[in-house]
């Protein structure tokens, strides 16, 4: 059986646990109890059925490692902040309420079930194409592995970050600063975990690219292959969240909306000057 066709079946049952869970429990935060989970279950396929059949599965073996570490690290955060608990995640409560029944049971099929668990095996199919080039190791290879490993330490920073306001906010009685966390990366990007994911996964669509393009591909069908569609449709999902997110935020905390003005969205940069700051001091 080929690598991909095993993978196809573990996310058929996947998706159909994640449905039926939903269904029984009420509880619609199925997919995301295993968003960190399958995806190295995924890659580890490719990577034994590459070394099940004696190839050179050095690159496979390292893109196996690195999204151990990523989720590793995402269930970690996931865990601590009761995802495993039968928590459902808020937005989902929201969408519940905004919808007859019928029109949410049929989101959560084909959205939050069928959508996501399908997007979970896209953005690992990079190690298909590494699977199917099995190129030696090249300079490149060790940029986008570096950079995937730059790209985690800065989501981790940006996650714990957020805990330590959360839990100083929980101290505090619910009432801690702005409402929302704005220092460290914070002041950069209202979202740089956000940032630090998506990215995390255009490096390991790289990284597959790479194999591609060693093994005598050229631009479109080596660097620009099919699999990107995995990393697009995740930053896609990314933005549609993040600005579902933002309106729950801006409705709550009435500072957002400067925030939301003075620093950027997802890609970390300087904040720009806030309106108190550019009004000239009187005379």
């Amino acid at each position: 059986m080929e690598p991909l066709t095993l993978v196809v079946i573990v996310a058929a049952v996947v998706s159909a646990a994640c449905w039926i869970l939903s269904l029984i429990t009420k509880d619609t935060s199925w997919v995301d109890r295993i968003w960190s989970i399958v995806p190295i279950a995924y890659v580890w396929i490719f990577a034994g059925a590459a070394l099940a059949e004696g190839k050179d599965a050095t690159r496979l073996v390292i893109m196996g490692v690195l999204v151990t570490a990523w989720g590793a690290r995402l269930t970690f955060n996931f865990a601590r902040k009761g995802g495993y608990t039968g928590m459902e995640d808020y937005r989902w409560a929201i969408l519940r309420a905004r919808m007859t029944p019928w029109q949410f049971q049929l989101f959560n099929l084909f959205f939050i079930v069928l959508y996501q668990n399908a997007l979970l095996v896209l953005i690992t199919l990079p190690a298909q194409i590494a699977w199917q080039h099995d190129a030696p190791l090249g300079v490149w290879d060790a940029v986008f592995a570096i950079l995937f490993l730059v790209l985690l330490l800065g989501e981790t920073v940006a996650d714990q970050q957020q805990w330590n306001f959360h839990r100083a906010k929980a101290r505090a009685g619910g009432h801690f600063g702005e409402g929302f966390v704005t220092a460290g990366l914070f002041r950069l990007s209202r979202h740089p975990n956000f940032f630090f994911e998506q990215t995390q996964w255009w490096a390991f669509y790289a990284l597959g690219a790479t194999a591609a393009v060693t093994s005598g591909l050229g631009f479109w069908g080596g660097a620009i292959n099919w699999t990107i569609i995995g990393a697009v449709l995740l930053t896609v999902l990314f933005i549609g969240s993040t600005i579902f997110t933002e309106s729950i935020s801006s409705a709550k905390y009435p500072a957002y909306a400067e925030y939301q003005r003075t620093t950027s969205m997802l890609v970390p940069l300087p904040p720009r000057r806030r309106a108190e700051e550019k009004s000239p001091r009187p005379a």
